[in-house]
């Protein structure tokens, strides 16, 4: 079997379902910029088509992904150092996704437990789509040879199927062509939660805009956010263990270590023994300080979409010119006449 060194690099995605938050700038966004100009190759991508696993109105899908597009560009994400594209405009996604489909074994998608909980009690009736969305991720994934993916927590079951669909392959066909991807789960704010509700995740569709801050928000709403923020009676503990129990105080703590690029060790290290009249105002000044400049960015480049547009465009150039001869191997090796 011909053995195969993986260029090491980096492949990930955001689905553009209707705003980013707080959560998707911590938990990925922040994670994709340190990640550039290091010992990786970057690839990143608006994973559009993942979001028509659901119905999507045409003008507020163009436009999701537009503004995913802005936040990647406002936040640091370089065009001239990362490949940075959105899913559609490289047509190898879905071909790879088809052929993915004819490897994966209907039992890995049934252990699937995020398809579980989205399609609940309705799973009749959702689209074929969202059952097998797993395998295109795999084929997003694969179609580049990424190595290693940055993933929340709530992601790492689909890679671990993508290293399946990657063995299987490998195994039946006998050959070392996809690499056995690693998920990159790593961050004191990696799983960012609820501003009302420290228990639940923050989300773009919560009942009320107080329980999370957009990437678009401006600096007096991101600051009367984080001073509203709830928190609890106790004072700050001096060692995380303390926070155990604690998940409203817990999550404020680890915001802050995201923001400032510290541990919650050394967060507490200096607000220990301190209460909210101290912490919830600094927080609030870290957070605008890190983040209107990347609402204001933000808010420019949506009022040009052409610009996004064009970056997008040669994004794209870049990105098939390591997809295509990695699918086009791949039909070679299953025994296409092409």
């Amino acid at each position: 079997m011909e053995k195969l060194a993986f260029t090491p690099r980096v492949f990930s995605g955001i689905k553009p379902s209707g705003g980013l938050t707080l959560g998707n700038y911590l938990g990925a966004i922040k994670r994709f910029v340190d990640m550039q100009g290091g010992e990786f190759e970057t690839i990143y991508c608006v994973v559009d088509m993942h979001a028509i696993t659901v119905w999507q109105d045409p003008e507020d899908l163009r436009h999701a992904t537009r503004e995913v597009a802005a936040g990647y560009l406002a936040a640091g994400i370089d065009p001239e150092k990362s490949v940075l594209f959105n899913q559609s405009r490289v047509s190898a996604h879905a071909e790879l996704g088809w052929l993915f489909n004819c490897v994966a074994r209907v039992g890995w998608m049934n252990r699937m437990t995020q398809f579980k909980d989205k399609a609940g009690k309705n799973a009749e009736n959702v689209s074929l789509g969202l059952y097998a969305y797993p395998s295109l991720m795999a084929a997003d994934i694969l179609l580049y040879h990424a190595t290693h993916v940055p993933v929340g927590e709530d992601q790492k079951q689909h890679v671990e199927l993508t290293r399946d669909i990657a063995n299987k392959f490998n195994h039946d066909y006998k050959v070392d062509f996809f690499p056995e991807t690693i998920p990159v789960i790593e961050g004191p704010a990696m799983r960012v939660m609820n501003l009302r509700d420290g228990t639940k995740k923050m989300s773009k569709s919560g009942e009320s805009d107080m329980e999370r801050v957009n990437m678009t928000d401006d600096a007096d709403t991101i600051a009367k956010k984080f001073k509203k923020a709830k928190s609890d009676a106790d004072v700050l503990p001096e060692e995380m263990e303390g926070l155990a129990n604690r998940p409203d105080a817990r999550n404020l703590v680890n915001i802050y270590a995201g923001l400032s690029n510290m541990t919650g060790e050394e967060v507490l290290a200096v607000y220990g023994g301190q209460g909210w009249g101290k912490f919830k105002p600094d927080l609030a000044e870290l957070a605008v300080e890190k983040l209107a400049p990347i609402s204001n960015e933000m808010k420019r480049l949506m009022n040009d979409p052409a610009e996004i547009d064009r970056i997008m465009a040669k994004g794209a150039d870049k990105a098939n010119e390591i997809a295509q001869p990695i699918l086009n191997k791949t039909f070679e090796i299953m025994g296409f006449v092409r």
